[in-house]
């Protein structure tokens, strides 16, 4: 047991954890962008899919019948809602992949990821757990090396 337990901890301790931090930045940017790129029409952006489009971007019908009709959050009112989550999806990803108030934007994830397991799918707890646990490190270890929030300190 001991062994296994050396031998592991000798092997990933060297990790870095700037490049961990930039995976984990990635990841909930790169989730909620392509969420947030379904909900509009007009622009987008996606380099992987070789999907570029800069015209001025508007809610889909889709995305607006969605929060009305299957999210159903309760408080305020749905069309509020759709263009709320939609800016958030553009903005927060922004935030976490450059690294600038890094913080502050996986807490806005974590935030989202909250209303979504409650009130939107909350059988899809394994997911939004993951999103929840690379929010939490985020917030609690900063953005790291590769980030504007770096930069800014020196």
């Amino acid at each position: 047991m001991r062994l296994i337990q050396n031998t592991t901890e000798r092997l990933f301790s060297g990790l870095p954890e700037s490049l961990v931090l930039f995976l984990a930045r990635f990841a909930l940017a790169a989730a909620f962008w392509l969420s947030g790129q379904t909900k509009i029409e007009g622009f987008a952006f996606n380099p992987f899919a070789g999907l570029y489009e800069f015209g001025w971007p508007t809610l889909k019908d889709s995305t607006l019948f969605l929060f009305e009709y299957e999210y159903a959050l309760p408080i305020i009112p749905f069309e509020l809602a759709a263009y709320l989550a939609t800016i958030a999806e553009h903005v927060l990803p922004i935030l976490l992949l450059t690294g600038l108030f890094a913080r502050l934007g996986a807490f806005g994830i974590l935030a989202m990821t909250i209303v979504i397991q409650i009130f939107v799918y909350p059988s899809a707890y394994a997911l939004h757990a993951s999103w929840a646990a690379l929010a939490l490190l985020i917030m609690s270890r900063g953005a790291g090396k590769f980030s504007l929030d770096a930069l800014s300190q020196k």
